[in-house]
């Protein structure tokens, strides 16, 4: 079949497999031609197969360290009628590109959350990957999870605590700006949001993999966080998505003390950039925040894509001499987005932008673009109008 993009709203219904082959080698290449640094060897990464966690994948595999890698993900598989998720096929290409350096890459694909999948990789790390980690970063993002205590599926919602919110925000599939509203969420739904995106699934893995003796003296683990500036702030870090996002901080603190204890450890929340992830193109009227800030950091000469900000992290803060850690003890890659001058003109395109104008006053192309890269669509190098056999694809295995 000749795979075309489909898009509903702010989801990609197909993923272009050669396109996204394309994108991974295009991260590998940019790691490989910037600052070089020396860090981890051993490295497990929990959510790895797109966005900030692939970028870590690739940036500990190829920026230097030559780190072998073992990637936890959930992901589905090319059928032979579906193409698959973009992240199936991100895990089965990074896999090729490290093999080519002879890095033992290891991909895992199942549910993160579940005591099980936790014993595998356990068992993995024990008999084929060394015996120990010396880092584990989490990544992971899910609307759902189901307690592996309890056996009771929570969903997140992403929901504001100060009441309805209104505004506009892009419509990708229409290529329009629409009004969407984002309701007040309830005691129940702050609970099941925390339930799923707090911190209590890395403070699991992090104490299993300790428990099971297989992280290594002084390993430290990070787990991705977003805090946005004020101008978003209702229907960020005062929403459902911030009680989460401070529960994981909590969880690190805690964490920081335990890991000291046991093998001198610590453990610390990176808060990132606004990009296009496959989890932030869900969150209402955040496209259009997004695209401004492309926008007005494009003009300003710092932009960072996600492999950028995610190599930056690590070439100049985790393995570097140049950490940004705040008050919190968070570090702070965010910190160019939220720069006092970059924050004010974002402010002042706001003003002035409507339904009509919203593609020239934002960088509306440039989001569309990392969008459809992101589901492996829009490289100049790739055939589109190619013939893929599916069935003969699907052999494939990550």
């Amino acid at each position: 079949m000749v795979v075309e993009p489909k898009v509903k709203g702010s989801l990609s219904l197909t993923a272009h497999p050669y396109g996204c082959r394309e994108a991974v080698k295009r991260q590998v290449e940019y790691v490989k031609n910037a600052k070089q640094y020396k860090g981890s060897k051993k490295a497990l990464i929990i959510g790895a197969s797109s966005g900030y966690g692939l970028a870590t994948r690739i940036s500990l595999a190829f920026g230097g360290s030559k780190a072998d890698t073992i990637g936890v993900s959930y992901e589905t598989a090319s059928n032979g009628r579906k193409t698959g998720t973009a992240g199936w096929w991100n895990n089965i290409f990074f896999k090729q590109e490290a093999e080519k350096e002879g890095l033992l890459a290891k991909n895992f694909v199942g549910d993160a959350f579940s005591y099980e999948m936790k014993d595998e990789v356990i068992k993995y790390i024990k008999e084929e990957f060394g015996g120990k980690v010396d880092i584990v970063v989490y990544s992971l993002a899910s609307g759902v999870r189901t307690d592996p205590k309890t056996g009771i599926t929570h969903k997140s919602s992403l929901k504001s605590r100060t009441g309805n919110i209104t505004g506009p925000t892009l419509n990708i599939e229409k290529g329009c700006l629409e009004d969407k509203t984002m309701e007040n969420a309830t005691d129940e739904e702050l609970e099941e949001t925390v339930k799923v995106m707090g911190g209590e699934d890395w403070d699991l893995w992090v104490k299993a993999l300790c428990e099971a003796d297989v992280l290594a003296s002084g390993c430290k683990t990070y787990a991705y966080s977003y805090l946005g500036p004020e101008l978003i702030s209702g229907i960020y870090r005062d929403g459902t998505l911030g009680a989460a996002k401070r529960h994981l901080e909590q969880t690190a603190r805690e964490l920081s003390i335990y890991l000291k204890e046991k093998i001198d450890g610590d453990a610390y929340v990176s808060v990132n950039k606004a990009l296009v992830t496959k989890a932030s193109a869900y969150i209402p009227i955040f496209p259009l925040y997004a695209a401004l800030l492309y926008k007005v950091m494009k003009n300003m000469g710092i932009h960072e894509g996600t492999i950028e900000q995610t190599h930056r992290l690590f070439a100049d803060m985790i393995y570097g001499d140049s950490p940004e850690i705040d008050d919190e003890r968070r570090i702070r890659p965010d910190n160019w987005e939220l720069r006092d001058d970059v924050q004010e003109k974002i402010s002042e395109i706001l003003k002035d932008i409507n339904h009509e104008n919203f593609k020239e006053l934002s960088d509306y192309k440039g989001y569309v673009d990392d969008f459809m890269n992101m589901n492996g669509f829009g490289f100049d190098n790739v055939d589109y109008s190619e013939d893929i056999d599916l069935d003969e694809l699907a052999k494939l295995k990550p």
